[in-house]
């Protein structure tokens, strides 16, 4: 299997597992990490979602050795069908999605990484807009989310120049959320993991469902959809325990329902 799967305490985590080729993406990983990412959205017991690679890489991008191969998928199916839809599923999935960048993330690998809702990198690990290098764009939503990450001109200059970016860069840049030590990279994950696990999952889900429309609406309708999400929140069973849980002073048990 080219993305193991594990799930543990609430936990589902998805392992890109091609570490000889540093989980570089072919058309068989990119087609199991959409059914892996479907798979998430539908089981109840899955309530987070790390996405992280096997061995010293996150992600190298494209397999150049399919994109080049005659017989291999053309470049234009290669970004609709292997790579739209894992960030499509990604920002669609009404639970949180957690990047665990273990090593080098380019190309793509930088801009899925992205495209989760937190990452969360390795001090080693490092980012890389890979794309100028063999004359092509950033794809996998990265003209989209490093600029509303960074800035315009920060974006355009590393798309441009394809410079590598460290991970304590990277937080300093606001790309990342935060840079962990590598001694305890796989217990702080795993610790943030379980720790987002056992809170009001529909709630996270109705956030995020918010602050992607945001991307687009104008004020009033921003607060149109914080009206319509508020309710919906409003109705489940971890509002109701969350409320009862406040008045009489005790820990919530959230079930993410």
């Amino acid at each position: 299997m080219e993305i193991l799967q594990k799930i543990e305490n609430g936990v589902c985590f998805l392992t890109l597992n091609r570490p000889a080729v540093f989980n570089s993406f072919n058309q068989t990983m990119a087609f199991q990490l959409q059914g892996a990412l479907d798979a998430c959205a539908t089981d109840d017991s899955v309530r987070v979602v790390v996405i992280q690679g096997e061995g010293k890489a996150f992600c190298a991008g494209q397999d150049l050795a399919e994109a080049t191969d005659p017989e291999g998928p053309e470049l234009k199916s290669i970004v609709r069908e292997h790579y739209n839809p894992i960030i499509i599923k990604i920002r669609e999935l009404e639970k949180p999605v957690i990047a665990a960048v273990n090593g080098v993330a380019a190309g793509a690998g930088a801009n899925i990484a992205l495209a989760c809702d937190i990452a969360i990198a390795k001090k080693s690990a490092s980012f890389i807009q890979a794309f100028s290098k063999i004359g092509l764009i950033p794809d996998s939503g990265g003209t989209f989310f490093l600029p509303r990450l960074i800035g315009m001109q920060k974006a355009l200059a590393l798309m441009m120049t394809g410079d590598k970016v460290s991970a304590e860069e990277a937080e300093k840049l606001n790309m990342i959320y935060k840079v962990v030590q590598d001694d305890s990279f796989e217990e702080e994950i795993t610790k943030f993991a379980e720790h987002l696990a056992k809170m009001p999952t529909r709630g996270l889900g109705l956030t995020k469902k918010a602050v992607n429309l945001g991307l687009f609406n104008s004020l009033e309708d921003q607060l149109d959809v914080e009206e319509r999400l508020q309710t919906e929140a409003g109705e489940t069973d971890d509002f109701a325990e969350g409320v009862n849980a406040f008045l009489h002073k005790r820990a919530p048990q959230f079930k993410g329902k």
